[in-house]
């Protein structure tokens, strides 16, 4: 690529042909054993050669022996095995094989790899715009109580604090994801409505821009209008520099916010109501087990 371009620019200035390139004479200079970009300079001189000594009998030369072999190099440039693992293992990039295979066949070459990176980006921005909210509670059966997601455990009984709510954030808070996770927060509200605190896990937020410390800074007075609050804990030091830097943190509380998880449950759960804690069955922190929020 580099050497056409070369070429064209110097020969815009000189009158010469404009000069190409083709994945089947690639593909049978490879397949002939070719390992460096030599080998094209050393095709260019066999060619001129062949075209200087022996042209008119090429003239004879059935077209369909040269398509027959430009089908077998094809056939042997494309990938089966690469596709077939693309298919297993994503349908995104499943989607984005199977468009830019389609477009090779009913467009131009040049813009169907154009269509194929428009796919791409699109599937892409599908899945950044989706940021996955995980409901989580701590393993029972586990001696550092380590988190787990709750359908994973629903089965064995409550397993769900009544009055507190854990959700892992996995995905970036952009504007471009913003209205996602307003609806999700809205159906983890609606879903219980009567427990009012809810703590957000920032261990997966990457990346988090000014719309997305605003919803943050809404989802907050939302919650404390509610008779609860809001709490984030584990956030990586580019989100709270953000935070910081733009007063986010003082609008959704600096009491509210939490270096690790294990600060934030035993900070939270002396903010419970014990009237509740005393009948429930779930007791799913260590706090439960020792004393209720009162002491």
């Amino acid at each position: 690529f580099i050497g056409q371009g070369l070429s064209n620019i110097v020969g815009a200035f000189t009158s010469a042909c404009p000069s190409s390139g083709s994945f089947n004479r690639s593909g049978i200079n490879y397949e002939a054993g070719a390992r460096t970009p030599l080998a094209a300079v050393f095709s260019a001189v066999l060619l001129v050669a062949v075209l200087l000594a022996v042209a008119p009998l090429a003239a004879y030369l059935p077209l369909a022996v040269m398509a027959g072999l430009l089908f077998v190099v094809a056939w042997g440039l494309i990938d089966f095995a690469a596709m077939r693992r693309i298919v297993r293992a994503s349908r995104g990039d499943a989607l984005v094989l199977a468009v830019t295979f389609v477009s090779t066949l009913a467009i131009q070459l040049e813009f169907a790899i154009f269509v194929g990176v428009l796919a791409s980006l699109l599937v892409y921005l599908n899945r950044t715009t989706h940021p996955s909210l995980t409901p989580i509670v701590p393993d029972r059966m586990s001696p550092q109580r380590r988190s787990v997601a709750v359908a994973d455990v629903r089965a064995h009984g409550p397993v769900e604090c009544p009055q507190l709510a854990l959700l892992r954030v996995d995905g970036s808070l952009f504007f471009g994801a913003v209205e996602h996770m307003r609806d999700e927060l809205h159906e983890a509200r609606k879903s219980v409505p009567e427990r009012r605190h809810l703590l957000l896990i920032g261990r997966g937020i990457n990346f988090i821009d000014v719309a997305g410390a605003e919803l943050l800074v809404q989802e907050a007075k939302l919650t404390r209008e509610a008779g609860g609050m809001l709490y984030l804990c584990n956030l990586k030091p580019q989100v709270r520099d953000l935070l910081e830097r733009g007063g986010f943190l003082d609008a959704i509380g600096r009491d509210c916010v939490f270096e690790a998880k294990d600060d934030a449950i035993r900070a939270i759960y002396a903010r419970l109501d014990s009237t509740r804690c005393r009948s429930c069955e779930a007791r799913i922190f260590i706090e439960c087990a020792a004393t209720l929020p009162d002491g």
